[in-house]
């Protein structure tokens, strides 16, 4: 698809900007790579080799009798009983280079948890003997994903907020303001806690609990460029020829206001990752033993004497969130009218 002459200069100018344009291609390697975690970091192995015939453990369970096991129960490929039964048919297997997933503990510690960094375990491990390097990996993943989901959801309410605002005014916008100036002035983090301690917290109750406040960042962006543009000339001639309000909006308005919209969206993405390892901080956020880059900050708190923990945990957030915001500068300097 070829692009526009404006939108070949915009990317011109992302490129030129070493900083983020760099920082996009490391994040996007990055976040691709935490997608098949399973594939980096499992304690079960790629596949299996056993009588002839190739097992997939890391997409399918399998009991231990498949094995020649006595019970039907999930296989433990790690006990040296099943690895001996699989070995006496000749049969091999091919591990993942990190062989603990974010909920294996470590049975084996030569010292009592949070367990150094060793061969074993490359970033040592937390409070409970689970593998600091598998959970950053599996938290770096569901923190991205959760913050891509809410970004998504709240520009596409922020967005439609600002839109009917901006286009009709009047009541329409003296209501919508008034209403924005009492729902901002809450105090979010407190009524987060409030309502997570509600519900058993999980990934989904938590995105509709921060999306009834995220959605707000976008609103006024949107309504000044709809205030703008809705006395713009093709503007009235598309009204005056009886076109509906919703196409002008949608079809004429709207992707003009885009642009400023999507110089937004990275930092937008950085505070939903913020908020979200606040709360996991604090306890209020994903359920307890998923992978979460705010718990291993707590613990990091709880055990000063494991310092590889706080390391942990500053390095990848410190390395996540730097990354998104030369993203957002870049993306800013890219869509600037004035370049």
């Amino acid at each position: 698809m070829k692009l526009s002459p404006i939108n070949q200069r915009r990317l011109q100018i992302f490129k030129a900007h070493k900083r983020g344009w760099w920082s996009l291609w490391i994040f996007l390697a990055l976040f691709v790579l935490t997608l098949g975690a399973e594939l980096i970091a499992n304690d079960k192995p790629l596949v299996v080799s056993y009588d002839g015939e190739l097992y997939f453990p890391v997409l399918k369970r399998y009991p231990e009798t498949t094995f020649g096991g006595e019970f039907p129960l999930q296989a433990n490929y790690k006990s040296p009983y099943i690895q001996e039964l699989i070995t006496q048919k000749n049969g091999w297997m091919l591990w993942p280079p990190i062989r603990y997933s974010y909920g294996t503990i470590n049975y084996d510690l030569q010292v009592p948890a949070p367990a150094p960094p060793s061969a074993e375990n490359w970033l040592g491990t937390d409070d409970q003997g689970r593998d600091v390097l598998a959970r950053v990996i599996y938290g770096f993943r569901i923190s991205v994903l959760f913050a891509l989901t809410l970004t998504l959801f709240s520009s596409i309410i922020g967005v439609f907020a600002g839109a009917l605002q901006g286009f009709y005014g009047g009541w329409v916008d003296l209501l919508g303001q008034r209403f924005l100036e009492i729902w901002s002035g809450l105090p979010v983090l407190y009524l987060l806690i409030i309502l997570a301690s509600f519900v058993q917290p999980n990934f989904w109750w938590l995105l509709g609990i921060m999306l009834l406040f995220s959605w707000m960042s976008l609103v006024d962006v949107v309504r000044a460029e709809f205030l703008r543009g809705r006395n713009l000339e093709y503007v009235r001639s598309a009204r005056a020829l009886g076109m509906r309000n919703g196409a002008i909006m949608f079809r004429h308005i709207l992707p003009n206001a885009m642009i400023s919209t999507l110089t937004f969206l990275p930092f937008i993405l950085t505070g939903a990752i913020g908020t979200l390892t606040a709360l996991d901080f604090l306890g209020f956020g994903l359920p307890a033993g998923a992978p979460s880059l705010g718990e291993l900050v707590a613990q990091s708190k709880s055990n000063l004497q494991a310092p590889w923990l706080g390391i942990s945990a500053f390095a990848v957030l410190g390395i996540m969130l730097s990354l998104l915001v030369f993203i957002g500068e870049a993306a800013r300097d890219a869509f600037d009218p004035r370049k």
